[in-house]
């Protein structure tokens, strides 16, 4: 009697144009209330609010880009485009044509909401790694649920 092995479940990645909407409206808000009461600070005797502000406006502003061009345009080389998971390990493949393989310490975890999850793990190397994936991201809701459900078995 031979045994067949589980096929591995490929999933292609496509550009979430929904959650961009959300993401620029949360984050070009939030950096440019941030710059506004800086500068208004600015030439007040509580000046040093502003430094804190704008700095805080700089740091939203770098994580909303990275998480604009990386995860829901996927515009950047590190980018997932595709995601591959069988019982074993996990591989995603990124913009860049790198294939990451999470073989070691995967773990699993889900937003309250259902939306996001995330992925982490030791690559071959040793290296560690993490990824981020929008429902937006798989071409179908089902397809979504399908990959959530193969990777319960990291959680």
């Amino acid at each position: 009697m031979t045994s067949v092995a589980q096929a591995a479940h490929r999933f292609e990645l496509v550009p979430d144009k929904q959650g961009l909407i959300w993401d620029l409206l949360l984050y070009v808000t939030t950096v440019v209330a941030l710059v506004s009461i800086g500068l208004k600070l600015w030439f007040t005797p509580d000046q040093n609010w502003s430094y804190l502000l704008i700095f805080l406006a700089t740091l939203f502003f770098f994580i909303g880009s990275n998480r604009i061009l990386k995860t829901r345009l996927m515009l950047l080389p590190g980018a997932a485009v595709a995601l591959e998971i069988d019982k074993t390990q996990v591989l995603v493949e990124l913009k860049n044509g790198e294939r990451v393989n999470l073989v070691k310490n995967v773990k699993f975890y889900s937003e309250i909401g259902g939306k996001t999850f995330a992925l982490t793990g030791m690559d071959v190397h040793g290296k560690k790694q993490q990824f981020i994936f929008h429902r937006g991201q798989f071409p179908t809701p089902s397809q979504y649920e399908e990959a959530r459900s193969l990777l319960e078995i990291y959680r």
